[in-house]
């Protein structure tokens, strides 16, 4: 059995650590509700943005987008994966990184070329690791990013897709259902996935102003880059309630821990008053 003094230094420095711990939870408790608020505003606009573009995907104006036409054979994938920039926030990198890899390796094993674009240092680096293709890197995100992080590594993506390198546009974020829950989730950006919406169905055309070509274009550029936005969104939630509950863990566990060697040290003093107890005893009796 360990000394008491040992033990000693070993609950003082569990109990530092909880103290660190505990701090990083109420920072993330504080931050969550912000980021929360501003993620849940702009879901409608997404989606008001995603019903109108399905349904210009449905109709046949003058000029078809190509980022509306499907393309068979797909031989080339690209992945935009959005991480975060710091740990500490459980397994959240770990499980979008390996959902994220399972896919890619099906679509290689199948023959399709893959690439890779990241945003958050920990995304970077873990698809570095992995020895992957990657085009393209945003990182020092912070809490609050702009829309502008996700213009660079989407947009070299997007150059891919025009270019013809690959012909599948996927992005990969953890999906915030509530504070317990975040489900990792790779949803498809191009082509344009076709939703029929019930109450556009007796319009069967627009009229273009100036011109549909370029109209479409900057509308289309404009909901690509509000949906990685969005789910950049989505990731930097998860990240302050995967944080908030891992710290929160953290903290139960040193709890446990400290009592535990509490337990050890009383045991260790114990033990040592005994011995100390015998020892006068039986020199008493010497003498």
């Amino acid at each position: 059995m360990a000394g008491t003094k040992e033990i000693r230094t070993q609950i003082q420095s569990v109990q530092s650590n909880q103290k660190i711990t505990r701090a990083m939870e109420m920072v993330a408790a504080s931050k969550i509700r912000r980021v929360e608020a501003r993620m849940r505003s702009s879901r409608p606009y997404v989606e008001k943005m995603r019903r109108v573009i399905g349904h210009l995907a449905l109709v046949h104006p003058e000029f078809r987008h190509p980022f509306l036409l499907p393309r068979e054979p797909v031989r080339g994938v690209g992945f935009l994966v959005m991480g975060t920039d710091r740990g500490l926030c459980g397994g959240l990198n770990i499980n979008l990184l390996r959902a994220v890899w399972n896919e890619a390796r099906a679509l290689e094993r199948a023959g399709h070329a893959i690439r890779f674009a990241a945003l958050g240092q920990k995304a970077a680096v873990g698809l570095r690791r992995l020895n992957v293709q990657l085009v393209a890197t945003a990182t020092h995100l912070g809490d609050r990013p702009g829309s502008d992080v996700v213009v660079g590594p989407l947009h070299a993506l997007l150059e891919d897709y025009r270019a013809e390198r690959i012909d599948r546009l996927v992005v990969a974020f953890n999906y915030f259902a509530n504070t317990m829950t975040q489900r990792p989730t790779l949803e498809t950006l191009l082509p344009l996935p076709v939703k029929k919406d019930p109450e556009l169905f007796d319009r069967w055309d627009y009229l273009y102003e100036p011109d549909s070509v370029d109209l479409l274009d900057t509308v289309l550029m404009r909901y690509l880059e509000a949906e990685s936005y969005q789910a950049l969104l989505e990731n930097i939630a998860s990240e302050q309630a995967a944080r908030m509950v891992a710290m929160r863990n953290a903290s139960e566990n040193a709890g446990t821990l400290i009592d535990t060697l509490k337990l050890a040290y009383n045991k260790a003093r114990q033990a040592s008053i005994t011995q100390e107890i015998a020892e006068i005893v039986g020199g008493a009796a010497a003498v």
